[in-house]
């Protein structure tokens, strides 16, 4: 199984200081047919005005991850981490039990753009955490967060694995799925080819793709060079 999520397709929402792009249905976007993919639940692409954010609001059960794409997050929550989220690095918020927060944009003077993604831990409860960590922008898949926290990578409440997918223009990088295992391509800049036996598909910039029952996949990208998330999951 594979299908294709256009980025035309998502659901939007514009709150003047807020505009964001929904890949999966979230507040007053509601698809049937889109209610995540597996563990993962959400991927909202948020542009937010300058000095403007969301007000402390809390969370429960839900590994929060949130990645920078342009300025600087200003982050506070109720176990007392005060923080500043730039461009290019990651940070998870385990809700556990429960967690308040804010998030603002750190910059007065120009939008904030980030991605932040939920995935549904596989137990509840539990003490929240906060991590944070910058990642190196070579080539190749990078893992940004998994079960065990291997290879350096940031500890998920889930059996799950985020890769952060960067290629060079005119390149390619393989990559095996173990059986029975779902994956999910998010495109932030591409365009990106994806070929696996008698299938090939073409993602543009917002588009994603569910994966199912394929494990062999081959990233090819064009004359432009290809930042993706790849997410293997349950």
């Amino acid at each position: 199984m594979i299908e294709l999520r256009k980025s035309s397709q998502r659901g939007s929402a514009n709150f003047g200081w807020l505009q964001s792009r929904h890949s999966f249905s979230f507040g007053r976007y509601y698809d049937p047919a889109q209610m995540g993919f597996s563990a993962l639940r959400v991927i909202n692409d948020d542009q937010v005005a300058p000095g403007a954010g969301f007000d402390t609001h809390g969370h429960r059960d839900m590994e929060i991850i949130s990645l920078v794409l342009d300025g600087v997050i200003a982050h506070r929550d109720s176990t007392g981490e005060v923080a500043e989220l730039p461009a290019g690095e990651f940070q998870l918020m385990s809700a556990g039990r429960g967690i308040m927060h804010s998030e603002f944009n750190a910059n007065p003077d120009k939008n904030l753009h980030f991605l932040q993604i939920w995935i549904e831990p596989d137990s509840v409860g539990g003490e929240p955490g906060y991590q944070q960590k910058p990642f190196a922008q070579t080539p190749g898949l990078t893992l940004v967060a998994s079960k065990t926290g291997e290879a350096g990578s940031l500890h998920l409440k889930q059996d799950a694995k985020l890769y952060q997918l960067r290629l060079d223009a005119q390149s390619q990088l393989q990559y095996q799925a173990a059986a029975g295992r779902k994956l999910y391509v998010h495109l932030i800049s591409g365009p990106l080819s994806l070929k696996s036996a008698d299938t090939e598909i073409t993602l543009q910039d917002g588009d994603g793709v569910k994966i199912a029952d394929l494990t062999d996949w081959q990233f090819v990208s064009g004359t432009q060079p290809v930042f993706a998330l790849l997410f293997d999951l349950p």
